[in-house]
């Protein structure tokens, strides 16, 4: 019998209840000349983007999943008048905003609207050409003119996987490798600390942790195995303090498998190679399979233990999850040019919501096909934007509750 609002002791376990992001306005803040500083290589139309995303949402409601939307937590969460307050407070700091003159303005703005709104905007970002700041000015502002925001955008926050990680009965609230990203995990500590439901949830990593760790590169493959990638966003000393918090708790977790993947944008977090889709069967980006370094980490009377793997990839898995045979599902089918441009939309992200049974972006019909000749069930979702963002469905979707796998 379920006892915790957060239970998730696998990958691919019956989905029961999920966190999401439906795109907003956040998402038209986004000008080519800044893209880079918030970690986009497009912009996606809204519109479409906003309809792909109700298609997606609908599916996972049709399969019997109920979906939840952050800025709903959010705002459950801030019913309180000074918990609303301080959360203010530290989202307006947490924006850079120093300038008093310019923080009594903005928390002004805020405190005119409603609470959802609030949120809404907050994550939309604030123009310089909505408030007009009549305030003393400092000699940054003369120099920063042409800037346009007074307070960016949040557009990475539909992407629900990267903020925090729910892990057997526990959350951990990631320390972003970002400062773009960083603001997104402020709405964690709040839902973790003043939510109605979730203010109970043990924690294991706190956002304030150093150094950083990032959703998308926990996988939780077994109740007693989780992978973690060391990757461009997840670092190794991360690695060890999660893998000890993990292991020294009591939720039945007894090894850690860290693996180590290139360093570059395409190979983001682990999920954006390598995803579980059925009890024995995960698909993979081909050009992580060869010369992959993976290391087993354990507790030892009460100290870490770390062992690297002189098998691959493969036999790793057999080995650890205590399988028969493991197949490994090539992106693209291991064509240099599918796999290739298909990783590039997330092609191996795929999300499972039952043993055997993914959603996955409709454009990848390559490693769809794939999936299907190996037996998994593929539930296809149109993609031509949400694609834009470089995530695909696991990217937008954070379990709260799973049945074992």
């Amino acid at each position: 019998m379920q006892t915790s609002p957060i239970e998730v002791y696998s990958e691919i376990g019956t989905l029961k209840k999920v966190l999401i992001h439906k795109p907003g306005k956040e998402l038209e803040n986004l000008m080519p000349e800044y893209i880079d500083r918030l970690l986009f290589d497009d912009i996606p139309y809204l519109n479409i983007v906003r309809k792909e995303h109700d298609t997606f949402k609908e599916i996972l409601q049709q399969n019997g999943i109920e979906t939840v939307y952050v800025t709903d937590l959010v705002t459950q969460s801030l019913q309180d008048k000074e918990v609303k307050e301080k959360f203010i407070k530290d989202y307006i700091c947490e924006a850079g905003i120093y300038n008093k003159p310019q923080y009594e303005i903005i928390k002004g703005y805020f405190k005119s609207m409603s609470t959802k709104e609030m949120v809404d905007k907050m994550i939309e970002g604030i123009r310089k050409s909505e408030i007009c700041c009549k305030t003393q000015r400092k000699l940054i502002d003369y120099l920063d003119n042409c800037y346009p925001f007074l307070i960016d955008p949040i557009p990475n926050l539909y992407f629900t996987r990267d903020p925090f990680s729910c892990i057997g009965n526990s959350v951990s609230i990631n320390a972003m490798s970002t400062n773009t990203r960083r603001r997104e995990t402020l709405f964690a500590k709040y839902i973790f600390k003043y939510h109605p439901q979730y203010s109970n949830v043990p924690l294991v990593y706190t956002r304030k942790s150093e150094p950083s760790i990032e959703g998308g590169d926990i996988l939780v493959l077994s109740p007693s195995v989780i992978a973690v990638g060391i990757s461009q966003r997840t670092t190794p000393k991360a690695i060890e303090r999660f893998s000890e918090n993990i292991l020294k708790s009591n939720m039945g977790f007894k090894k850690v498998i860290a693996i180590d993947i290139p360093k570059t944008r395409s190979f983001m977090h682990l999920d954006t190679v390598f995803t579980m889709v059925d009890k024995d069967k995960f698909t993979i980006h081909p050009n992580i399979k060869n010369n992959l370094k993976v290391l087993v980490i354990e507790l030892c009377d009460g100290k870490l233990s770390i062992d690297e793997e002189n098998l691959n990839l493969e036999n790793v898995l057999k080995e650890h999850l205590h399988l028969d045979k493991v197949t490994l599902i090539k992106c693209g089918g291991g064509n240099i040019v599918d796999a290739s441009r298909e990783q590039w939309n997330d092609g191996s992200n795929t999300f499972a919501i039952a043993p055997g049974k993914v959603v996955a972006y409709d454009r990848n019909y390559v490693t769809n096909k794939i999936m299907r000749e190996n037996g998994i069930k593929v539930i296809t979702i149109p993609s031509s934007e949400l694609s834009r963002g470089r995530g695909g469905p696991r990217c937008m979707t954070m379990p709260l509750l799973r049945q074992s796998g």
